[in-house]
């Protein structure tokens, strides 16, 4: 391990398009589901739907969160009908299997999915023994990144010491509450970061794959 992640204890991950690649193309199925329940929901077009979507996402941290606050919607009732999809546009990824394998410590997911749609994803991946567990948006009691309760509350579930703990996204957004804390960041520059650019002094480790990042810090000496 480098010199600079030496004192890395848990190593914390997203899940969607940062354990899989963006170019997937995976959540551009959920994002379409997405779509149609707002349509159905407020009796709009697609096009007024993906809006209204859109903008729930930037302004609550989660198009559900934004739901939850303006419609009550049942958080149970939306996140099964978004993750009802297919996914084999995934396959097994022995490469970062193998990378994980090797991380000294704990490794976490922490997403703002739910757990039964992360499991799958992993055993898709390949995954499903590489993490000690996931941390949902239950876990969460609805409260999404990047809201600072959302990492609070991560520690707090697994005893985690913030300035022994690196958390990779590809959100940027997603990272400055974690860096605020004291956690090292990594932000997975792949192409699904919405959020406008900012100088992003928050990102320790700025790289555009993960696989490549690991196997790099790991093989140094």
């Amino acid at each position: 391990m480098i010199a600079r992640l030496a004192h890395v204890r848990t190593w914390i991950f997203d899940l969607d398009n940062t354990l899989y690649p963006a170019s997937a193309n995976l959540f551009a199925r959920i994002d379409a589901r997405m779509t149609t329940f707002i349509a159905e929901l407020l009796d709009v077009d697609a096009v007024e739907a993906h809006r209204v979507q859109k903008a729930y996402f930037m302004g609550h941290g989660t198009t559900l969160a934004g739901l939850m606050a303006e419609h009550e919607v049942d958080p149970h009732r939306f996140l099964d009908y978004v993750h009802d999809i297919e996914m084999d546009v995934l396959e097994q990824d022995a490469p970062l299997a193998a990378a994980l394998a090797r991380l000294p410590g704990r490794k976490l997911v922490f997403t703002n999915g739910d757990r039964p749609y992360a499991l799958k994803v992993l055993d898709r991946l390949g995954l499903g023994g590489s993490f000690e567990a996931v941390h949902d948006i239950h876990a969460m009691d609805l409260v999404p990144k990047p809201h600072p309760a959302a990492y609070a509350g991560l520690c707090q579930a697994f005893a985690i010491d913030p300035a022994t703990a690196l958390f990779v996204e590809d959100m940027a957004r997603n990272l400055q509450p974690a860096k605020a804390i004291g956690m090292t960041t990594v932000w997975v520059d792949n192409g699904s970061e919405q959020a406008p650019d900012t100088a992003r002094d928050y990102v320790d480790f700025h790289v555009h794959a993960l696989v490549p990042w690991l196997e790099s810090i790991l093989e140094t000496s």
